[in-house]
């Protein structure tokens, strides 16, 4: 297994729409688990594909955040939501690939997604909570879009330019 590099803000890259796995194979194996180790190393409870510059619709999704929780993780391929409830939830976000920046962003607060686990098998899932924002928030990022495309437009300009600067004087 190995650690992959996370793209951050403004890699163009991350508003990228993601294609669909077709082979699920020993490649697709270890890239699932490539992601959950630098998922786990960040630290973070989601990464998609194309956070580490892959553009397949693939996620890998654990809510276990300190060391002593069990994990438990879910490997999520080719979702798409079939049904948001009419009820929203606030909840207070964050992206590996815009560090060190939250904000509290209205979501469905439960959804249901149908998608493909690790073999390929058809899989539904109904998840409400922090499940349902993070399903909804990584499957934002295999469509391109990014959690601040939620929040105000001043807030979500100012962020960028804060990341175009910082590239700049990295660059």
């Amino acid at each position: 297994m190995a650690i992959l590099p996370i793209l951050s803000l403004p890699d163009p890259r991350l508003r990228l729409v993601s294609k669909p796995v077709m082979t699920f194979d020993v490649p697709l194996r270890r890239l699932l688990d490539d992601m959950l180790e630098t998922m786990y190393d960040a630290p973070g409870i989601g990464l998609a594909a194309i956070q580490v510059g892959v553009e397949q619709r693939i996620l890998t999704i654990d809510l276990a955040r300190k060391e002593e929780e069990e994990k438990k993780p879910i490997f999520v391929i080719n979702p798409e939501i079939i049904w948001v409830s009419p009820e929203m939830s606030p909840y207070e976000e964050g992206c590996l690939s815009i560090p060190d920046f939250y904000e509290e962003v209205e979501r469905p607060s439960r959804v249901k997604v149908r998608f493909q686990d690790e073999t390929g098998k058809p899989v539904e899932l109904e998840a409400d909570g922090l499940l349902a924002t993070a399903l909804q928030h990584e499957i934002d990022h295999l469509n391109g879009v990014l959690f601040i495309d939620h929040i105000s437009r001043l807030k979500r300009e100012r962020i960028i330019k804060k990341f175009v600067k910082a590239a700049k004087r990295e660059g």
